[in-house]
């Protein structure tokens, strides 16, 4: 087996009590051979963990830190994090204790396996009632509505193929459907039963709302996966749906105005004719948005590598 390097991503926010206690662990969990790396993304913090990050890559040349001027979320600490990466392998895991970093070998090996992402699935969960059975519900309906056979969208802990994390266009609350989002894309992903522990220091960043914005992130999903290539498909669709309504009414109308029945002043005209105008629109956003895509199509990068005869592989264009 190839020796792989690993790169460690680890947001962080107001996490100071847990970052060296944290870094012992991930640094034990790294394999021997390779040159690794861990990043951690200090996402605004103002209780020193700044400061701490700082020091310890002073101490330690795996340590890469990059800190934000403001708290920017978790989507966008992945996304700086990814682009900064350069190992083969990307490991991410939230910097509160509660991932353990010696599950990521196991997971690893599972990318040896074939697959080209594993998310964690933090099967018994040490967090109040309050956060668990919301949680259930939000990965229920996140698994029915993209199709993505994994029991924990959420989970901080995560190991990829790098072709996989730097392709991700993560940014608002999508990291809540880093699944779905790889599998939309054509990765095989799959999932591992990983430890959950128990919060030791702080307190939870996240609130009840956060269901909310993950719903409204879970339509934003749902139609980049499903239409992003095909847009006309969706608008045309609601075009349609709007004109031919609309021409229908409009048809019923005329068949009363050729009876001899006053049609000017019924509110039922307006309406008719309110709805082929919206279908109009809405067929050419569609038109719109298909020439923006076909000029999109050529610069996206589709083939993930080039087997030869001779057995070598190219990397992909």
């Amino acid at each position: 087996m190839p020796t792989r390097n690993y790169s460690i991503v680890v947001p962080v926010y107001n996490e100071a009590e847990s970052l060296n206690e944290l870094h012992s662990q991930i640094v034990e969990a790294l394999p021997s051979e390779g040159d690794h790396e861990v990043l951690y993304i200090d996402d605004g913090s103002d209780d020193g963990s700044a400061t701490f990050l700082k020091e310890l890559a002073d101490t330690d040349a795996r340590v890469k830190v990059l800190v934000f001027f403001s708290n920017y979320g978790k989507a966008a600490a992945l996304s700086a994090g990814f682009a900064a990466s350069r190992g083969d392998i990307i490991a991410t895991l939230d910097s509160d204790l509660q991932d353990n970093p010696l599950e990521i070998p196991a997971m690893v090996a599972l990318l040896e396996e074939g697959w080209d992402m594993v998310s964690g699935w933090k099967k018994v969960r040490h967090d109040p009632i309050s956060k668990r059975w919301p949680s259930k519900l939000f990965n229920l309906v996140a698994r029915l509505m993209t199709g993505v056979k994994i029991h924990d969208f959420n989970c901080g802990l995560k190991v990829y193929r790098t072709e996989v994390a730097k392709s991700l266009d993560i940014y608002g609350g999508l990291h809540r459907y880093i699944p779905a989002m790889a599998k939309y894309r054509g990765f095989r992903v799959t999932e591992k039963v990983v430890e959950h522990r128990a919060r030791k220091y702080g307190k939870s960043k996240y609130g009840i709302t956060r269901y909310f914005h993950g719903l409204l992130d879970l339509f934003t999903i749902l139609f980049l996966g499903r239409y992003f290539q095909r847009p006309l498909h969706f608008f045309g669709l609601l075009g349609l749906t709007f004109g031919l309504t609309g021409f229908g009414i409009s048809a019923y109308l005329a068949v009363n105005w050729f009876q001899g029945v006053w049609i000017g002043s019924r509110p039922l005209l307006f309406l008719g004719m309110l709805l082929i105008i919206v279908g109009i629109q809405f067929f050419s956003l569609g038109l719109m948005a298909e020439m923006f895509v076909q000029r999109r199509h050529k610069e996206v990068r589709m083939v993930r590598s080039i087997y030869t005869q001779s057995g070598e592989t190219t990397p992909a264009l």
